[in-house]
This record gives structure tokens, C-alpha cells and sequence, in this order.
């Protein structure tokens, strides 16, 4: 089969193209030909030399994909040859919460992923898609659709009437209005392109900041909200923007910790997370049995995931470009076109 290889911390453009045997599988496995995947932020990470605790190599990349089971492993009775599945992010992480084993069982990162024409998953960590999906859209759904609804719902408890705040309008940050949105709270989100802003908007985004023309961006959210903050910020930035969301959160809200785009060093104490009895909250993607509930709202309110652009297999590293030029709305999809 073809697989994509990261066998160097060179970058992206050092990432081979190789020709290997379909994987094998274990008893309770199955095996799943890739009809399509998307890319993470992350994705531009494990090139460079790792994320987190992910630094093993040499590895097929990429978390994120959907196809169709061809194979089951003998103590597999969950699942049929010809299910159309999607793998979550953490194959050890099914349900309560995170242990060591989990950290260790993310796919495209400690364990081979999914830029490949085949791939394999725990059984018990394949999921359903939903039906109204198609594989391109399915496949947007196990890293940047969970940590939203990890931080927004499994976390954060959302509630009708509650106002979110969005950092930018990448894979996470579009996910969290949908849900946002369909489960009756107000958004703000932020961008540096008002193209970008519209479009937020034009889905249903109650106010939105861009924040080239608002370099202190946390002030115009206390404008929005009265001088209280928001109930909760999904903070994808890093040490750029940490201080800038803490400013802009309530008394006893939440600051979701989910990314770095902006860097990963930087002061961590604050006072006012101690008089604003703020809770910081760390966010690592999500279990399956989050999926599973994820997945219940998208085909109740028949959320479609926004992609901004796909690409064929043999222009993978295209796409890889195309992430991290920034210019995408939402996700980036490469599709299988054998």
C-alpha cells in the first residue's frame, strides 16, 4: 500500500512518499481503507520533532480519517466489514478519564496514523459516522470537532444563553460556533480578515473582532459583554493570547487550554485566575464515549463540517502547505483516489 512516512524532524517537505504492506491485524482490531483524512495544526508539528510526548519515528502522520472496515479481527462483534468508521484521536482513551496508556495511543503521533491507504483502529475506538456525512466530512471530526465539544460541553457544561469566545476561525474555533450555536449560547469570535469574519458571521457568529484593528482585543469583549467577560474562551493561541483571554473571562468562568499557535513558553501565573476564581482548564482532544455524544447532536441538528479546501493523496504535502499558510476557514481534507 502507499503510506505518507515522517522519518526525520526535517519539516514537512522531508516527509516520504513509500510503498509498504498493508498492516495486519490484531483480534480486536479492524482495518480501515482511507477514504479520507484532515489536518490538524498539529500535524505541522510532528514533522519538526514531536508533540507533547509524541516524538516517535519513523511514523505514518495525520489523526484524523474516515473510511470503510475491510477487515475485522476475530474477537471484533461491534462492527461489520463495510462500516463506515472514523478513528478517535486517543485509541485507548473509550471513556472517564485520561490515564498514561491513553497519552500514548494517539494516532499520527505515538502510533501510526492514517495518511495511508489502509489503517488500523482498536475496535472499541472506531466510530460510527453519522450518516448525513460524507468521508471527506466525517473525516474533520476526531481531533478539532471533539476538543470543542471536550472543552464547550464535556468540560465547560454549556448552557442556552451562555457567551463563548473563539480565537480565530481554524478547525476547533469553526466546530465551537456550530455546536455553540445549535445549542443556544452567543459567539464572539475573532480573526485578523474581515473576508473571514463574514463568513463567521453568515453562520451565525453574534459579534465578531478582528484583531489587527483591535490589538486589545480583550477590551472590546468586555464592551460586547457589558464589562462581565464571557462564560468561557476556547484559548487555541498560547502564550500570545493566554493573558488576552484571561482579561477577557468572568468571574468563575473557564479558559479552555486547548493550543499554541502563538508559542508554547511563556508565563503561566496570573493573578486574576485567583480573584476571578477563573478555571483553567487543559484540553487533549477527547474519549470516544465524547464522540459517540458529539456525534448524537450532529445528525440531530444535521451539522455539516465546513471544509475549506481538499486535495488528492499525491498532493498530501500540498495540503500540509496549505495548513500552515493560514488561509483556510475551517478544515483541510486530502481524499483517497485509489
Amino acid at each position: 500500500m502507499r503510506a505518507y512516512q515522517v522519518q526525520t524532524a526535517n519539516g514537512v517537505e522531508d516527509i516520504k512518499l513509500i510503498d509498504q504492506e498493508t498492516p495486519t491485524i490484531a483480534a480486536d482490531e479492524v482495518l480501515v481503507k482511507m477514504k479520507a483524512c484532515s489536518l490538524n495544526f498539529r500535524d505541522l508539528l510532528i514533522p519538526l520533532g514531536g508533540y507533547v510526548r509524541n516524538d516517535v519515528r519513523p511514523i505514518i502522520p495525520i489523526s484524523d480519517g474516515a473510511g470503510e472496515v475491510v477487515a475485522i479481527g476475530d474477537a471484533v462483534n461491534n462492527i461489520q466489514v463495510g462500516a463506515r468508521v472514523a478513528g478517535n484521536f486517543f485509541q485507548e482513551w473509550i471513556d472517564g478519564s485520561m490515564n498514561d496508556a491513553g497519552l500514548h495511543s494517539a494516532l499520527g503521533g505515538s502510533i501510526n496514523g492514517v495518511l495511508a491507504d489502509y489503517f488500523v483502529l482498536k475496535a472499541n475506538a472506531a466510530v460510527a459516522i453519522p450518516e448525513h456525512l460524507s468521508f471527506e466530512e466525517a473525516s474533520t471530526l476526531p481531533c478539532a470537532a471533539v476538543t470543542a465539544w471536550h472543552a464547550l460541553v464535556a468540560q465547560g457544561n454549556l448552557q442556552a444563553g451562555e457567551t463563548i469566545l473563539l480565537l480565530g476561525t481554524g478547525g476547533v474555533s469553526i466546530f465551537a460556533l456550530q455546536f455553540a450555536k445549535a445549542m443556544g449560547a452567543n459567539v464572539i469570535i475573532t480573526s485578523s480578515s474581515d473576508e473571514k469574519l463574514e463568513r463567521a458571521k453568515s453562520m451565525g457568529a453574534d459579534y465578531t473582532i478582528n484583531y489587527v484593528n483591535h490589538p486589545d482585543w480583550e477590551q472590546e469583549v468586555l464592551n460586547l459583554t457589558d464589562g462581565k467577560g464571557v462564560d468561557n474562551v476556547l484559548e487555541v493561541g498560547g502564550v500570545g493570547t493566554f493573558e488576552k483571554s484571561i482579561a477577557s473571562t468572568k468571574v468563575n468562568g473557564t479558559v479552555s487550554m486547548i493550543g499554541l499557535l502563538t508559542g508554547a513558553e511563556g508565563a503561566a501565573f496570573n493573578l486574576s485566575v485567583v480573584f476571578n476564581l477563573l478555571r483553567v482548564q487543559g484540553i487533549y482532544v477527547g474519549s470516544v464515549e465524547m464522540f459517540t455524544a458529539m456525534n448524537k447532536l450532529i445528525s440531530e441538528q444535521n451539522i455539516k463540517p465546513v471544509i475549506d479546501k481538499t486535495f488528492t493523496f499525491n498532493d498530501s504535502l500540498a495540503a500540509y502547505q496549505y495548513l500552515a499558510s493560514a488561509k483556510h476557514f475551517g478544515k483541510v481534507v486530502i481524499t483517497n483516489d485509489q
